[in-house]
């Protein structure tokens, strides 16, 4: 095996570790031939991805999916899917609505109120979905 593989092989272990502690549905996602898309990428490019430079056992799987969901805010939460199914990784992490709801709250002073408001337009489905699937 040689350097490259053994990295990827090591890559892939951590995510699947770090995908586990934001929704254990995830934990045996496979990517097929991922090595393959990324043949030039430095170790410390993955370590990053992958939460090993910066404090690995620093922020907890819904503080991240948090810090997730305020980038996206800011950003106009262009693309509602996966705004949609960070919301629901957030909350399946322990996040409650009134948490996310202050996050997106707080992000108005960075992305503005329009940006704000489709964040929680987009959220609000996800709480609706999330109490239908629960009665």
């Amino acid at each position: 095996m040689n350097d490259f593989t053994k990295l990827f092989a090591e890559m892939i272990e951590q995510s699947q570790k770090m995908a586990a502690s934001i929704n254990p549905a995830l934990e045996n996602f496979q990517m097929p031939a991922l090595d393959k898309l990324f043949p030039t990428m430095s170790r410390e490019q993955i370590e990053m991805f992958w939460g090993n430079t910066f404090n690995k056992d620093g922020l907890d799987a819904k503080t991240r999916l948090l810090v997730v969901l305020a980038g996206q805010t800011v950003l106009g939460a262009q693309a509602a899917a996966p705004f949609k199914m960070t919301v629901r990784h957030a909350i399946e992490a322990g996040a409650t609505q009134q948490e996310i709801a202050e996050v997106i709250y707080q992000m108005s002073m960075l992305g503005g109120v329009p940006a704000m408001s489709k964040a929680l337009e987009l959220a609000q489905d996800v709480f609706s979905e999330t109490q239908e699937g629960s009665e």
